[in-house]
């Protein structure tokens, strides 16, 4: 690869040749600059590993015959159904406990079985894990965490078949990613600003959102 300082990657491409083959690739891209061997390493792994084979194959099916059609909620019942989960977990924010409910009910009407936990479960105030008082949203009283690692480990001992987070925070969702037993994906990414659809924010950063592209710390 060229000079890996520069650390060019896959955003800096304006081919997109990976898909179709169709054009030329580029000389930094990452396809043509990994070996064989290690493409098929990873190969085998579609094909040999039980887990991503069934969920690789599950996920090219859903998106080869729905294409464009499907919700996203309907994407995620289809999904579960043809890995043959029964039982879905759902990880939730207690700012989206209507949308948990509705969901829940679509998940009955479809013959799947849940299983909810709320981000505040343990109702363990902040400061008790180190947390400073002035960072509580309303100070001076019990304010819980958020405790995506309970969350897991609760649908852990449930024996949940798939898991989905409903409008977990940034970097609790990371944290119920990594101790969540069961496969993991997103019904809803939480925006407050933006009502739960942060890809606006990229749509408008040339107007509305021009300070997402000042240099500098948020």
């Amino acid at each position: 690869m060229k000079d890996r300082d520069n650390k060019i990657s896959c955003s800096d491409c304006g081919v997109l040749n990976c898909y179709r083959r169709q054009k030329n690739f580029p000389d930094f891209c990452l396809t043509t600059n990994i070996s064989e061997k290690e493409i098929e390493k990873v190969n085998v792994l579609y094909r040999n590993d039980s887990l991503v084979s069934k969920i690789s194959h599950a996920a090219a099916e859903i998106e080869g015959t729905y294409y464009g059609k499907l919700t996203r909620v309907e994407e995620i019942i289809a999904f579960a159904k043809r890995i043959g989960a029964k039982k879905i977990g759902i990880a939730t924010c207690i700012g989206l406990m209507n949308e948990t409910k509705i969901f829940t009910k679509i998940l009955k009407a479809k013959g799947l079985e849940s299983y909810s936990v709320i981000c505040k479960v343990g109702s363990i105030d902040k400061t008790e894990i180190g947390i400073l008082e002035e960072l509580k949203i309303q100070k001076g009283c019990h304010e819980a965490l958020c405790n995506p690692v309970l969350q897991a480990k609760l649908l852990n001992k449930e024996k949940t078949d798939l898991n989905v987070i409903v409008g977990l925070c940034v970097g609790h969702d990371s944290l119920f990613i990594k101790y969540s037993k069961a496969p993991v994906t997103t019904l809803i990414t939480k925006d407050r600003v933006l009502g739960h659809n942060p890809a606006a924010a990229l749509y408008n950063s040339g107007f509305y959102y021009k300070r997402l592209l000042d240099e500098g710390d948020i």
